[in-house]
């Protein structure tokens, strides 16, 4: 059996200067727009390969065909992320986690490069993964470096913090893995990186946003600090692929 991951976002009322429509489902957006090379797809269903993100997206208004779809993409064992307002209900699929989340965007944070910020590549991953492993920021695959640029500091000659981009909806790109080994927590790698890689991003003309689980008050708070502004809740829910 598989597990289906689901981002479900919560109604709002619509902001007319809000031009962020992309980020309802930023999965979806990106596999559509700056991220289609990487897109593996049946019908109206669209995914990353699994050893790059366990992102996959139903297209609005699901229907049979769709889901038959998603079960002939996704296989055993597959994972699927789409946004919606509401967890569905279908048959035979078991809602097994519903976690709340937050997603944040850019408003007016003072993004700047860092000279001890240093590019990181594939040669790296080893080393990313367990930082990943010992912080626990969010999954991070092999080929995850693959959908974005990647930053870290090195000090005392190892990786002890990183934070680089994920998804890519047209227009914006998606700050993740931010991450610092519990050693040199609380001397601010954390914000340095998160303001480099918005640097980043900015320099494309493009918006950072980026999603925290909502009890990551830490997190929300250190984000809310540099400028970044709540743009709506989520809920990150999970609901289990029948075994056929």
């Amino acid at each position: 059996m598989g597990i289906v991951y689901l981002a479900i976002m919560t109604k709002q009322a619509p902001d007319p200067s809000d031009l962020s429509h992309v980020l309802d489902d930023p999965a979806r957006h990106a596999l559509l727009g700056p991220h289609a090379e990487f897109a593996e797809r049946v019908g109206d269903v669209l995914r990353y390969p699994p050893e790059m993100s366990f992102f996959t997206s139903l297209p609005p208004r699901p229907t049979e065909a769709d889901w038959r779809d998603a079960a002939k993409l996704l296989g055993p064992g597959g994972i699927l992320t789409a946004a919606s307002d509401a967890v569905p209900d279908r048959p035979g699929w078991e809602v097994v986690m519903a976690l709340p989340g937050v997603q944040l965007v850019d408003d007016g944070i003072a993004a700047a490069s860092d000279p001890e910020a240093v590019r990181l590549t594939a040669a790296d991953v080893p080393e990313m993964t367990a930082l990943v492993e010992h912080a626990k920021p969010g999954p991070f695959r092999s080929r995850t470096i693959e959908m974005g640029t990647y930053l870290g500091i090195r000090q005392e000659g190892r990786l002890v913090a990183m934070a680089g981009t994920r998804l890519h909806p047209p227009g914006h790109a998606e700050i993740s893995a931010v991450c610092t080994h519990a050693d040199f927590r609380g001397r601010g790698l954390a914000a340095r990186l998160v303001l480099a890689v918005a640097h980043d991003i900015r320099s494309r003309g493009e918006i950072p946003f980026l999603h925290a689980a909502a009890d990551n008050t830490a997190a929300i708070r250190l984000y809310e600090a540099l400028g970044f502004r709540l743009r709506r809740t989520v809920v990150f829910g999970g609901i289990r692929v029948p075994a056929e």
